[in-house]
């Protein structure tokens, strides 16, 4: 039974990672999760200088998931290649670093600084807002998503996944601009927009106002998107929102999915991509399918 899966040459044991943001780099999940057992650990997203993130409250639960608003909170490309590529290679999983930015110069300057870490592929976050352009986020605009990619490309020492944003009229003119502009794969999706109020104290829950929805509520939204791009797009794409066991992540690959990856149901359960994986697995033998490739784009 073979369950691996390759991504522009890059070749993982099995199709399930982790969502960015959700995971840490691996560290905080090493004592419920073992690591080795997971195609790919993406790590949270990283900037060219620390980011202290968005005020509080800045998580709020919602039905059939929640609203974070964190701001990309993270300690910045340095404390990356000193602490966490080194404790991620101590395992046999795959290296993903998400990298985030507040401006095109941003993001080239942290891909240049991972072009000679041993990583094995870079998530590229464009729903991070353009400063230059109003705060306009880079997803949300085909033109200003193929200039980001592009330059991103011509620097990028490992193949790129440009991660979409949800938050556009049409997913496959996003997805078809990334791959025009040299992506080697696209992610999606990445969270909804969306809202909650206290009626009680008639104020906004989230100090944002806004936060981008996850979890379950997500899913149908997600794997309609995953299916688009797949008929609009011959790269490969890596599928999430709302995975929350097995039958879910075989969804996003029948739908067109090559990968897969757990973002929040991490926070209910934390041994959730273990048991992903397990579930694969389980699927493949019942159902006698000898290699994961048959399932994926199954469904026209």
């Amino acid at each position: 039974m073979n369950t691996k899966v390759a991504i522009a040459g890059v070749e993982f044991k099995n199709p399930v990672m982790t969502g960015s943001g959700t995971f840490g780099s691996g560290m905080e999940y090493g004592e419920f999760v073992d690591l080795n057992r997971l195609g790919a650990v993406v790590t949270k997203g990283v900037a060219n200088v620390p980011w202290e993130g968005n005020p509080t409250p800045r998580v709020a639960e919602v039905y059939g998931g929640m609203l974070n608003a964190i701001g990309l909170q993270n300690p910045g490309i340095d404390v990356l290649i000193q602490r966490d590529i080194p404790f991620l290679k101590q395992y046999d999983t795959k290296i993903i670093v998400n990298v985030c930015g507040k401006t095109v110069e941003d993001y080239v300057e942290v891909v240049e600084r991972l072009a000679d870490e041993k990583v094995d592929m870079l998530e590229i976050n464009v729903s991070c807002p353009n400063v230059k352009k109003g705060a306009i986020a880079f997803g949300q605009k085909a033109d200003s998503l193929f200039d980001i990619t592009s330059k991103i490309k011509k620097v990028a020492k490992q193949p790129i996944i440009m991660k979409l944003s949800p938050n556009v009229t049409d997913i496959t003119e996003m997805a078809k601009a990334a791959e025009a502009a040299g992506s080697d794969a696209i992610s999606l999706i990445n969270t909804l927009t969306g809202m909650k109020i206290d009626i009680h104290k008639r104020a906004f829950v989230l100090a944002n106002k806004t936060g981008g929805l996850s979890g379950p509520a997500v899913k149908p939204v997600a794997v309609r998107m995953v299916y688009q791009c797949a008929q609009a797009v011959k790269i490969p794409i890596i599928g999430m929102g709302g995975i929350a066991n097995a039958e879910d992540a075989l969804e996003f690959m029948m739908a067109g999915a090559t990968a897969v990856a757990v973002g929040a149901m991490n926070f209910v359960n934390p041994y959730t991509t273990a048991e992903v994986v397990e579930g694969i697995e389980k699927f493949m033998e019942e159902k006698q399918v000898e290699d994961i490739r048959e399932l994926i784009g199954c469904v026209r």
